[in-house]
């Protein structure tokens, strides 16, 4: 099964994180398939914490990829909706 997850990077106390897509029984920050985007926390403007391609996000959605929760809600933030029949037109 495929999923898009985050991957964990930066330092210690000082974490970003990459949205990828990676095959569900690889380890968190083991090998990944595409990077699709960027998630980083510790940015104080809301607007800028997450950024990611929504063409390739919505490729990957419909060729059967399940987002984690983490990674809906932060798509759901930048009104980017999980609806396969809507996303089909």
């Amino acid at each position: 099964m495929v999923k898009i997850r985050l991957k964990r990077m930066g330092a210690a106390k000082r974490p970003y994180y990459r949205i990828v897509v990676t095959d569900s029984r690889s380890p968190r920050d083991g090998r990944f398939i595409e990077e699709v985007g960027v998630y980083q926390p510790l940015v104080k403007e809301e607007e800028n914490q997450v950024k990611f391609d929504a063409e390739k996000v919505k490729k990957w959605f419909l060729n059967g990829a399940q987002p984690t929760n983490i990674v809906r809600k932060l798509l759901n933030k930048k009104q980017f909706k999980f609806d396969r029949a809507q996303l089909k037109k």
